[in-house]
């Protein structure tokens, strides 16, 4: 475990945008050589996949993410990122593992090591994959496509995990819809430019952004049914240069979480027909402009499958450690191999609170938050142990 904790810390220091896991998965790969695996790197653009062959038997898949984000740390730790790094619109931006990605591959180095250990107790074949640009929702989407399963073999399960601050050392699992579809939108608006002591003599797209921001927050409340889930997050709104000038166009970042394509095509619907109506009230003079991106189905974990693996985590962990039931409006791509091999997937959620060195009261913070780092333990041995113990589930 020694190791795996250093590998953690120089994983965490050293994080990389999606797309750009180049040191990362350099780093995986060379974790894995030493084990017996049959490793190739470069799939999918930063992809690495490890193949170990034990005899007759299933082929098991086992998947961790490996990007990070564009995130200012701020944990205090004394391995934390300083990192910054040029982002795809050539912006100098910081970098920090403020999702847990770091912590999901140093879990499975170590699953991996552990199943090669003890490969007199079981047979088949392991496959592992270390997936970049899970946080662009294109990661498992690109390795599919450069043949992941066509070189490899397809799998009978894919397994994956993700960290949470959940209290270290539980499970949590859900059969079904456990995490949502997101869809990504980027809206231009057009206005006419002009003098701001004179807005008579233009079309204000800030004002038209504005009056939009405002209606999108209508469609959850009023056209989607109470018992449906869905949210629409506008995050990003940008317009002008100097106040008092009025700018020409305004742009709106808009995120959209669903669990239903029915409820999905309703909001996507919406949001366009908001957007056009805004626009054609405020007299502007073109139709404004829509960027679809980052597009990530449902997560659903197999319910048999899934009904299988946890059976062995209640073996292991003992019921007490499982919550079941996890269902969270955030997304993951990892369903993605599922869908494209035809084999169920099974997802869970590993806490990484160690809540007894903690203060009462003291704030916990989220994935995605400048404060989330695990606790590397008991955090890491769970997220090993989780991993070994389902893939041996599914290994003959």
């Amino acid at each position: 475990m020694t190791d795996l904790h250093e590998l953690y810390r120089d994983l965490h220091r050293h994080p990389e945008l999606s797309l750009q896991e180049f040191r990362t998965a350099g780093v995986l790969a060379d974790a894995l050589r030493p084990l017996g695996f049959d490793v190739t790197t470069g799939i999918g653009g930063t992809g690495v996949a490890g193949v170990l062959r034990n005899g007759d038997g299933p082929l098991v898949m086992l998947r961790a993410d490996i990007d990070a984000l564009p995130v200012q740390e701020k944990t205090g730790l004394p391995y934390a990122s300083v990192v910054r790094a040029t982002n795809a619109d050539g912006e100098d931006v910081p970098v920090a593992h403020a999702c847990g990605h770091d912590m999901h591959a140093t879990c499975l180095v170590g699953a991996a090591a552990e199943l090669a250990r003890t490969r007199a107790e079981w047979s088949g074949t392991l496959l592992v994959v270390f997936q970049p640009a899970e946080e662009l929702g294109c990661g498992a989407r690109n390795m599919v496509e450069d043949g992941l399963f066509d070189r490899f073999g397809k799998p009978e399960v894919v397994l994956a995990q993700h960290v949470s601050p959940l209290p270290a050392g539980m499970i949590a699992h859900g059969s079904g819809p456990v995490m949502a579809a997101s869809d990504s939108v980027r809206v231009t608006l057009f206005g006419r430019g002009g003098h701001g002591s004179a807005p008579e003599t233009a079309v204000d797209p800030v004002l038209m952004a504005a009056h939009t921001v405002v209606r999108l927050q209508g469609i959850v409340a009023r056209e989607i049914a109470p018992s449906d889930r869905a949210v629409v997050t506008v995050g990003r709104l940008q317009a002008g240069t100097k106040e008092n000038v009025i700018p020409e166009t305004a742009e709106i970042g808009i995120n959209i979480r669903s669990f239903d394509e029915h409820v999905r095509g309703i909001v996507r619907g919406a949001v366009e027909r908001i957007v056009r109506a805004e626009s054609a009230a405020s007299g502007a003079p073109r139709e404004p402009e829509f960027d679809w991106y980052d597009g990530t189905p449902v997560l659903v974990s197999d319910p048999d499958a899934t009904a299988r693996t946890v059976e062995v985590f209640a073996e292991h962990f003992g019921k007490h450690n499982l919550i079941p039931g996890a269902v969270v409006n955030a997304s993951e791509d990892v369903g993605v191999f599922g869908t494209a091999a035809g084999v169920p997937t099974v997802f869970w959620f590993f806490g990484g609170t160690d809540f007894s060195t903690r203060e009462p009261g003291q704030p916990v913070a989220m994935n995605h938050s400048p404060e989330f780092a695990p606790d590397i333990e008991p955090t890491l041995s769970t997220g090993v142990d989780a991993l070994v113990v389902a893939a041996r589930a599914w290994l003959a």
